[in-house]
């Protein structure tokens, strides 16, 4: 008996670090309560995070030592069978334990610009993977629903680990695990390591305004000699190189008129990193030989079965019904930017090219609008948005986000600041680290990081929770330069939404913190909390114009809204069409291996107005698919719930503290402690979901009036 309930016991570690990887990116982190990290601010020396271990590279093999050597301790104090209560809680502490290593080296990891802290938190986190083949069990009357919930929860966490398979399938799963692992981080390797170029040439075919997120090159031109060094730099041709990672390649595509070189920039940028197909394969393939060895027909159902859904058929029977009536205004959208790339181009214009989409959109936004980005930005300056991130805070919650000074050694770079969540009658709530500036090295998109758990240390004590906040803003820290384009502020709401989430959890367990939730309810805070970005009775409380500090008028702030607008049926067709094609990578598998840049060629010719390039294959850069797998649908389920929420809570008075305090007791608060049908049907009543052959659906009235693509009625 008592070994196999130490074969349960490290389960649910496994699970906890498995589930690590969220999009948007959610990373789920938890610390060691018997290593608490040193979060007061004092002046003594200590290490990242508050860690004491963490003061040099080398401090995370002693991390590893000491999770595993407690965890030890906690599966031989469950193996002297103490009541099923403690059982649930001494696992907890497990979980919250070894994933202190995993998840603090996955920040490190992300964003420490010292290769030797990268390295050593790599080691670390695979030290953790080898050593996660242990499990141990739990059973019996529970004292609390949380409780029942985490221990039913903890069950089918050990069951989908694989615990109820015989030693010889059980070892090939803790291989598959390793493996896809491995492979989910060479796919992100590779996106980082291979973006990509080509060369321009003269220089003037890309608008000056973008040339410094270019390279400057030089050549000499064909058929003459470079003669004297002084007439050489008098002749040599100057000209640019175009590296087409994401965010280069999005300016190119929206500011580069040159149709030739927006073609040549779409196809690069969309043909690396090539290593990548193989990679995609064999996670598609360890994926699918995994899920059914535990008996599922596919990882489809492997991921989905747990979540609101609960099945694939659901998952594909809610996005055709949405690609269904998307497709008309799409089309409509569709013909208006071709129409208007004919009227820009007269005869030359052959036919809408999927390189044409960013450059004729953004021009038709502005010329309906008279909108000027440059403008818009100007009323964005950084410091002015993280004001606006305590105005939410002060409204909504009651509740102040205060900075606090950090202890020496806990920070990884000098631009990263601290926060503490504070509410007056309750104390400190949790708190915040914001490392919102790029710089190389440094995870690229835009992330939440929770870096420790929330949970119930004793009836008198909580262990409060800790979050990074990660953004990749060009410029330098405090200077009146940094401003945002308002996507940025929408990102910026965004993650902080998800922030919110794990500060305000309230769970007894760190299993259930925050984040810690359905695969297909995570991303609702988050999604909600860009409404906030855009309503103007939000905005007029920070967004001031960073030197004269007049208040952003209400015609832009319109002239913005409408401009989103315009578009919103082919956004969501790609929305559509993406969670599509994650469903079919990790969907039933042929008998016959299939090319898979074939048939998500055939599903977007299916599914969008758009048509495909010949060799490009945009799934190699779309990281969604190795962080999310099969989850990707999550977005529009999101979206669809926000939506309802914001229309019947927040809509009529965004700022009220009525709203927030529903917000905060009815859903942020529980994390993953109650299901999340329970807790959106208590927020706003009936009217959110529908259930659907055994699964679950957003209802999509409300997003669907939002987007115009039903009559409001």
């Amino acid at each position: 008996m008592s070994a196999l309930i130490r074969r349960y016991a490290a389960e649910i570690c496994h699970k906890r670090m498995l589930k690590s990887n969220y999009p948007k990116l959610i990373f789920t982190c938890y610390v060691s309560t018997r290593a608490s990290p040193q979060l007061n601010g004092a002046a003594a020396t200590t290490g990242l995070y508050g860690y004491d271990h963490l003061k040099t590279p080398k401090g995370f093999q002693r991390f590893v030592d000491d999770a595993i050597e407690r965890s030890g301790e906690l599966v031989n104090y469950i193996s002297s069978m103490p009541s099923s209560a403690e059982i649930v809680q001494a696992m907890d502490e497990i979980s919250n334990t070894v994933c202190c290593v995993v998840d603090s080296a996955e920040l490190c990891r992300n964003t420490h610009p010292d290769r030797e802290f990268v390295e050593a938190a790599g080691k670390a986190s695979m030290r953790i993977n080898e050593y996660l083949h242990v499990r141990a069990e739990k059973d019996g009357h529970l004292l609390t629903q949380e409780a029942h919930r985490a221990a039913n929860q903890l069950r089918i966490d050990f069951e989908k680990g694989g615990i109820h398979l015989p030693p010889e399938k059980l070892v090939r799963v803790n291989q598959l695990n390793l493996s896809t692992l491995q492979l989910s981080r060479e796919f992100g390797q590779n996106v980082t390591n291979d973006t990509g170029s080509l060369d321009i040439f003269p220089a003037s075919r890309i608008p000056r305004h973008i040339h410094h997120l270019l390279k400057p090159i030089h050549r000499f031109p064909a058929g003459t000699s470079p003669g004297s060094l002084g007439s050489w730099n008098n002749m040599k041709e100057k000209g640019l190189r175009i590296t087409t990672d994401h965010h280069t390649l999005v300016s190119v595509m929206h500011w580069v008129s040159d149709e030739e070189v927006r073609k040549m920039a779409y196809i690069q940028g969309n043909s690396v990193p090539l290593a990548n197909l193989e990679v995609l394969d064999k996670l598609a393939a360890a994926r699918h030989e995994l899920a059914q060895m535990m008996g599922y027909k596919s990882y489809a159902e492997f991921v989905v079965k747990p979540n609101l859904a609960s099945s694939p058929e659901v998952v594909m029977s809610f996005l055709h019904e949405m690609s269904k009536i998307v497709r008309p205004k799409a089309d409509e959208e569709f013909e208006a930017i071709r129409n208007f790339k004919r009227e820009k181009c007269g005869q030359k214009c052959i036919d809408l090219e999927p390189w044409d989409e960013t450059y004729y959109t953004a021009m038709m936004k502005s010329s309906a609008h008279n909108l000027d980005s440059s403008i818009v930005a100007s009323y964005f300056p950084l410091p002015q948005c993280i004001e606006g991130l305590k105005v939410l805070v002060s409204s909504l919650f009651g509740a102040m986000l205060h900075d606090v000074p950090m202890a020496p050694g806990e920070s990884w770079h000098p631009d990263v600041l601290k926060m503490t969540l504070h509410h007056p009658e309750e104390g400190d709530l949790g708190y915040l680290y914001l490392d919102l500036y790029s710089r190389k090295g440094k995870y690229p998109g835009c992330a939440n990081f929770a870096v420790k758990g929330g949970c119930r240390i004793s009836e008198t004590e909580y262990q409060l929770p800790v979050v990074a906040l990660l953004c990749n803003f060009s410029g330098s820290p405090g200077s009146s330069t940094v401003k945002l384009n308002h996507g940025d502020v929408e990102t910026l709401f965004h993650e902080f939404g998800h922030a919110l989430h794990s500060l305000f959890s309230r769970t007894d367990y760190q299993h259930f913190s925050g984040t810690r939730v359905a695969l297909d309810f995570a991303e609702m805070p988050s999604n909600l909390f860009e409404y906030y970005a855009w309503d103007y009775r939000v905005l007029r409380t920070f967004a001031k114009h960073y030197s004269t500090g007049e208040i952003i008028p209400e015609k832009l702030v319109k002239s913005m809204q409408s401009a989103r607008d315009m578009f919103a049926a082919t956004e969501l067709q790609r929305q559509v069409f993406y969670a599509l094609a994650d469903q079919t990578i990790f969907g039933e598998q042929p008998a016959s291996p299939n090319d898979m840049s074939s048939i998500l060629a055939e599903l977007k010719m299916q599914h969008t107005s758009w048509k495909h390039v010949e060799g490009t294959n945009w799934q190699i850069r779309f990281s969604h698919l190795v962080n999310y797998g099969a989850g990707y649908y999550s977005y529009l389920y999101a979206k669809c719930f926000a939506a309802t929420i914001w229309k019947k809570l927040c809509q009529e008075d965004p700022l009220s503290l009525t709203a927030g305090t529903a917000l905060r007791t009815k859903l942020l608060q529980h994390g993953g402690s109650k299901e999340p049908a329970e807790l959106l049907n208590d927020l706003v009543g009936e009217g959110i979901l529908k259930h659907c052959d055994g699964g679950i659906v957003p209802d999509i009235t409300c997003f669907l009036e939002e987007s115009r693509l039903v009559g409001d009625e």
